[in-house]
């Protein structure tokens, strides 16, 4: 009998751990495709490429991935499946009707909820207690497709983005590895999804880590969070400088009633007194000069600063 053929687009770290389940079940897979990287990113998650590359698979990178030639690729290796694992682009229907009995795509969130991109750092941006992985069958509209299994993973008060993706990596491999029997035998489950209104959201840029200060402190902490390093972070004018915020605490202290907005010093730390009278505790922070030796600024921080 023979075996099961695979065409992989793949990227991040998701990519890698799903790419070695296949490998890891004894998929053929005669070609993987995936993204360049971007010279203006932080390449902080593992290579889909070298992974490739190391199995002695034939890895490509098109400048797009819906163009007429990777498409008449795709119909000459007539794969019994099409994998998307974090790729960055949406495949088309062309590509999608090469895999002879499905495409799939695994996202990093519980759909229909956080349809789209980013969905790690949107849940942690909206204050979500949990997140995780969907395996689902690709269809023209980007994250709409039957479900095949899902698997839920916490998101802590203070868990960043990258520690949370780190929990979906783990959901999406898990998930993979006990569909793929299934998927090869063809009694995997299918479960329509409910799109509804307001359940697909937009890429991320830079300038949307720019703190609010008229916000609530869960918010901003929620914001520090969901787009601390390795991503772009969050950011406020303090002191006439940029603080690149990193990382923050909501405390047990509350600020006293009508202080207003204020950087303040307290027990040998720097706090936020936020519009809401909650507190936050600034665990780290850098300018462009590097980071900020926080304890030394508290000492230094004799009488509280306005931040608006």
């Amino acid at each position: 009998m023979s075996r099961a053929r695979a065409v992989v687009f793949a990227y991040h770290d998701v990519g890698v751990r799903c790419l070695k389940t296949l490998i890891s079940a004894g998929v053929e897979i005669p070609l993987v495709v995936t993204v360049g990287d971007d010279a203006r990113e932080r390449q902080w998650y593992a290579s889909v490429a070298a992974t490739a590359a190391d199995y002695g698979l034939t890895v490509i990178a098109p400048a797009q991935a819906n163009d007429p030639q990777l498409e008449r690729a795709l119909g000459e290796l007539q794969p019994d499946f099409i994998f998307s694992f974090y790729y960055r682009s949406l495949l088309g229907t062309p590509l999608l009707r090469a895999a002879r009995r499905g495409a799939l795509n695994m996202h990093g969130s519980l759909l229909p909820k956080y349809r789209g991109r980013a969905p790690v750092n949107w849940a942690i941006l909206r204050g979500e207690r949990e997140t995780g992985a969907t395996l689902h069958y690709m269809v023209e509209r980007a994250d709409a497709g039957d479900i095949v299994d899902q698997l839920a993973v916490p998101i802590l008060q203070d868990d960043d983005a990258r520690e949370v993706f780190a929990k979906v990596t783990v959901a999406a491999e898990t998930i993979l590895a006990r569909s793929l029997p299934l998927l090869l035998a063809g009694t995997a489950a299918r479960r329509p999804q409910m799109i509804l209104p307001g359940q697909y959201f937009g890429r991320r840029e830079p300038g949307d880590g720019r703190i609010d200060w008229d916000r609530p402190a869960l918010e901003i902490h929620n914001l520090v969070r969901a787009v601390a390093p390795p991503f772009p972070g969050a950011f406020a004018q303090i002191a006439g400088e940029r603080w690149d915020i990193h990382r923050t605490r909501v405390s047990a202290r509350r600020a006293p009633a009508g202080v207003g907005v204020r950087l303040f010093a307290a027990e040998g730390e720097c706090h936020i007194a936020c519009a809401d009278g909650a507190v936050l505790t600034l665990r780290a922070a850098a300018t462009d000069r590097g980071p900020i030796d926080l304890a030394a600024r508290a000492r230094e921080l004799t009488t509280p600063l306005p931040l608006r």
